[in-house]
């Protein structure tokens, strides 16, 4: 049998900090410390590409680059990048600003780029071979022209620089000078998160990273990559993705993404998903695979429906792509976000390749008969959470449940012998007590928070979403030993 282990889900985001937003400094450290004490093996966390559109992490600019926002300006300062210490901006918040965030940060970082130019630091090899990947200089360009064009998004430039990837046009100085900092940056984001993922494998401990399906229109992806989706002669899509109505909304979720031109992309043998995918390889040592389903078959609706009722189901090459990335990828370890309304043909594919799919408590209990009852069949091959970032907190749904309805689910977790501790510790221990392999808990579940601890509401865009943040560690702390012994009572260390 397979080792049980447990996990965390913790975006990057809500680490605490002292200057609004999660970094990769000396707080992500201390989780990894306090990770490893109490007996998790995996710390899952959420997409950390540059969040565009609503600072949705599944809207990125680009698969490759990290967000600016977690760059440690801490750790900037004792490497000499910084004159000195950033002042605290926004600390113990609950929330992250993201605008003020960023409009604080700024400055330093443009500190740290002008130190590191002044100390000729493009000339250091780690740098050079860095910045020599492909994905690099044109993410740098694709930021800096946005930023010359107003925030816009790519597709309301002008021509020249619409078609910059395919003329390669010479910059203005301006221009240039903007995507050489946007390069520094993403070295520093790289260099930053490499040392987390070491600090996290050295601990025990595998991270496991989230990779979209769909890639957003207003990215370096698309830009720089036009032949690999559906677009008109403007670079507009002709189609986009989402799903059709379900439980989450009566009129479905129209996200907007381009949908793939999947019979360019086989001719050129699939090598953009090799990319994508093998530059995750790098950064995460399990990757969970968004939206999992539309490998099989995905939503596309045309880009003249206001909503997603309007739209068909095409079948994609799902077996041919993951045959594939096995073979470029050696040792890829992929996981299937398999949730929603799915055709068997889904589960087939997964089964496969034997990856792991997933179940959510909050979905799998029925509580509408004479006694609740999990309506899921339980395998070992699987990871078992008590929500993800887009459904409530376990305890805002147990909140919001008739009183019959909680006396139903507290004699279903009796009956699997979960009878002692709060109500949201008896949901962490039968969640545990689980034979799937992996058993993954959101840190505000472990914290016991109702909705001011929800993460994202599927179909709405902007605040709050996105936007949960840990003020300090102490709750965190107390938490997590409790959970580290449930972990030891249920033998998943």
């Amino acid at each position: 049998m397979a080792m049980r282990k447990a996990g965390v889900l913790m975006p990057v985001s809500a680490l605490p900090s002292r200057t609004g937003a999660g970094e990769l400094g000396k707080v992500a450290f201390h989780f990894i410390n306090l990770l490893k004490k109490n007996h998790v093996k995996i710390w899952q966390i959420l997409p950390l590409n540059p969040v565009g559109y609503g600072n949705s992490p599944y809207q990125p600019y680009s698969s490759c680059a990290g967000d600016e926002l977690y760059i440690s300006l801490e750790l900037l300062a004792e490497e000499g990048l910084l004159k000195e210490k950033p002042e605290e901006f926004q600390p113990d918040v609950k929330k992250v600003d993201y605008d003020a965030v960023r409009r604080f940060r700024e400055p330093y970082l443009r500190e740290a780029f002008a130190e590191f130019s002044r100390k000729k630091g493009q000339e250091e090899a780690a740098y050079k071979e860095f910045a020599e990947q492909s994905w690099v200089y044109e993410y740098g360009v694709f930021r800096a022209l946005k930023m010359a064009n107003n925030g816009n998004c790519w597709n309301d430039w002008p021509e020249e620089d619409r078609t910059w990837p395919e003329n390669r046009h010479a910059l203005s100085a301006e221009v240039e000078a903007e995507a050489q900092y946007q390069m520094f940056l993403q070295y520093l984001f790289y260099t930053q998160w490499m040392a987390v993922k070491t600090a996290a494998n050295e601990a025990g401990i595998e991270i496991m990273g989230d990779v979209p399906f769909y890639v957003g229109q207003d990215s370096v992806d698309v830009w720089g990559g036009k032949d690999n989706f559906l677009l008109d002669t403007d670079g507009r899509p002709i189609f986009i993705a989402g799903v059709p109505p379900d439980y989450f909304s009566a009129t479905g979720q129209r996200w907007g993404n381009p949908i793939y031109d999947w019979d360019h992309m086989k001719e050129k043998n699939y090598q953009f998903w090799v990319d994508r995918i093998g530059y995750s390889n790098k950064l995460f040592d399990i990757i969970r695979i968004d939206h999992f389903r539309a490998f099989d078959t995905y939503w596309k609706i045309p880009s003249t429906c206001p909503t997603a009722i309007d739209g068909e189901w095409i079948e994609a090459p799902g077996y041919e792509v993951i045959d594939t990335l096995q073979e470029k990828l050696p040792g890829l370890n992929l996981v299937a976000e398999d949730l929603g309304e799915l055709r068997p043909e889904v589960l087939v594919l997964k089964d496969h390749y034997h990856l792991k799919g997933m179940k959510i408590l909050v979905f799998s209990i029925e509580t509408g008969g004479k006694y609740a009852r999990d309506t899921f069949h339980d395998v070992e091959n699987m990871i078992f959470y008590t929500g993800t970032h887009d459904n409530d907190t376990v305890m805002e749904w147990y909140g919001k449940m008739t009183c019959a309805s909680r006396r139903k689910l507290r004699h279903l977790l009796k009956s699997h012998g979960v009878k002692q501790g709060s109500v949201k510790d008896r949901f962490l221990e039968y969640t545990l007590s689980n034979q799937a392999e992996y058993a993954i808990i959101p840190m505000a579940d472990i914290l016991g928070l109702g909705g001011e601890g929800h993460m994202n509401t599927p179909g709405t865009i902007g605040s709050p979403n996105w936007e949960w943040h840990l003020p300090d560690f102490a709750q965190a702390e107390k938490e997590l030993w409790k959970f580290g012994n449930l972990i030891c009572k249920t033998h998943r260390f």
